[in-house]
């Protein structure tokens, strides 16, 4: 099997010979042989090939400007100070630069403490959703029982059905969480209620029901689909129970989908700020933070005088480039690996 650099290889000496071959049918007048018809052709061909790069390059740039223009205008924004923002003679890039806009968003924000906190519940609560989401993606795809087709019913409904339908059911269940010694034991003996705790994400999670869990079983339940079953006959032949099988055998081989449904949960948990306010009264996250930023900037830095969003954009657009920059750093490390894990994953199928 070719790799990539092989076949642009392969790709680049084609383009060659084919230009070669143009250009000997140029020299030997090969077209005073051809009808007018095939004349005809050959020339619109011609045209097309001169055409159709500058016409794809036009395409490409207006989605890639349609796509990044809310991150230029962040860009723009962020580091613009607050006058100029009423400025008619700036449109893009601001008379002057500065960080005053960061740095006050961060204090308001409380972002270093934010962040911490932030990275530690999404990190635990991912980590379980992949397990328990991998192991159980992998028992719909290898294994049978009775009730499966129902029971993967309800995985396509929890993908269907949208979370506040689920969340009042959840708020009260944690809210009077029984048996309370568990709950003293969850909140170190504080209460008995899990409200305003990490672990109203993590009991979720740890029963591969958190954010997204049924995508995430889906895309398991895919992969393991699509891995020969001889890999298992070949371990349960050598004594390996399915556990062993799974972790030895089946792990290896699915560490795409893993890195991607990770960074998927990643994403999602970072971005999550319903399911975080109804478990949590207190701006513990980088979401909330950046949801109730507007009402913690009019009242920390204009004494909670009414002011106008753009009056306050370049504060609002600062605090929205603090939340993003953690989440496209650790795209830029992995993105290879995650768009691996993507053609190899039950979303490629």
């Amino acid at each position: 099997m070719a790799t990539k650099k092989e076949e642009k290889q392969f790709e680049k000496e084609r383009k060659a010979a084919a230009k070669a071959r143009q250009r000997r049918m140029k020299e030997i007048g090969i077209e005073k042989f051809l009808t007018p018809e095939q004349i005809k052709y050959n020339r619109r061909q011609r045209a097309i090939s001169a055409v159709w790069p500058v016409f794809r390059f036009l395409i490409l740039f207006g989605l890639c400007f349609i796509i990044l223009y809310p991150l230029i205008f962040m860009l723009s924004t962020a580091f613009r100070p607050s006058e100029q923002m009423n400025d008619p003679s700036i449109i893009w890039i601001p008379k002057s630069f500065t960080m005053d806009n960061v740095k006050q968003t961060w204090g308001v924000m409380k972002f270093d403490k934010t962040l911490i906190n932030t990275i530690i519940l999404n990190l635990v609560a991912s980590i379980l959703q992949v397990v328990t989401c991998s192991i159980t993606g992998y028992g719909f795809a290898r294994f049978k029982f009775k009730g499966k087709n129902i029971l993967f019913g309800i995985v396509i409904m929890m993908i269907v059905v949208p979370p506040q339908i689920t969340t009042i059911p959840l708020y009260m269940q944690f809210a009077h969480f029984k048996p309370e010694f568990l709950a003293k034991l969850f909140t170190l003996g504080r209460s008995a209620s899990l409200i305003n705790s990490p672990w109203t994400m993590y009991l979720p999670a740890l029963f591969a029901n958190g954010i997204r869990a049924g995508l995430f079983i889906f895309i398991f339940r895919q992969f393991f689909r699509g891995l020969p079953k001889e890999l298992e006959d070949a371990a349960y032949l050598d004594g390996c129970s399915p556990l062993y099988t799974y972790v030895k055998i089946m792990i290896p081989n699915a560490r795409q989908s893993f890195l991607t449904v990770f960074l998927f949960s990643i994403v999602w948990y970072w971005n999550d700020y319903y399911v975080s306010s109804s478990f949590f009264t207190n701006n513990d996250t980088v979401a909330l933070m950046l949801k109730n930023l507007n009402t913690n900037l009019i009242q920390q830095l204009f004494d909670g005088q009414s002011v106008s969003v753009r009056q306050i954009i370049v504060w609002l657009e600062a605090g929205c480039l603090l939340s993003i920059t953690p989440i496209l750093v650790m795209y830029v490390f992995l993105q290879r690996y995650f768009v691996e894990g993507i053609e190899k994953s039950g979303l490629a199928n």
